[in-house]
């Protein structure tokens, strides 16, 4: 899968919170100051391109939709995060925001009864 830019990353968070949008819809949900129309219409087709969205003909414009699950491209940002940063070892990378980030052992211990927790 491939990597996204943050520009494009932003437009995809708009897009999985929205789960179908019009370009204009997806720039009434960006932070001022807004990206041009243009812009953000670029960034779509790329997005399209790239094979993170799709769309359906809605009169004359578009409906782009996600095709790309939110907790699939996350899963492989972390995993190539800990790979490039950590040697691939997740008990570097969170050994490192403990100690960075100044981490609450209650933070931790709440943290990994979350993790244990039945789904």
């Amino acid at each position: 899968m491939k990597q996204l830019t943050k520009a494009e990353e932003e437009i995809m968070q708009t897009l999985w919170q929205l789960k179908k949008a019009n370009v204009k819809s997806i720039i009434d949900m960006l932070p001022e100051p807004k990206p041009a129309y243009n812009t953000v219409s670029t960034i779509v087709r790329i997005l399209e391109s790239k094979g993170f969205v799709d769309y359906e003909k809605q009169g004359k414009g578009h409906v782009y939709f996600p095709i790309v699950d939110k907790e699939v491209y996350s899963n492989q940002s972390i995993n190539k995060l800990v790979d490039n940063y950590f040697q691939g070892s997740f008990k570097s990378m969170v050994s490192f925001f403990v100690k960075k980030n100044d981490v609450d052992v209650n933070d931790i211990e709440a943290l990994l009864k979350e993790i244990n927790k039945p789904d």
